[in-house]
């Protein structure tokens, strides 16, 4: 791992930035989650 971080500034940035691209597949798959078990209830 390369990453520098001369300010911090930066390093807030970066981790910011990287817990935006984490949360994405966490709500898509909270999302698809929810809709398996509405299908389970309603059969």
């Amino acid at each position: 791992m390369d990453n520098v971080f001369y300010t911090l500034h930066d390093f807030f940035f970066h981790t910011e930035s990287i817990t935006y691209l984490l949360i994405v597949p966490v709500l898509v798959g909270i999302t698809l989650f929810w809709k398996f078990l509405a299908e389970k209830e309603d059969e």
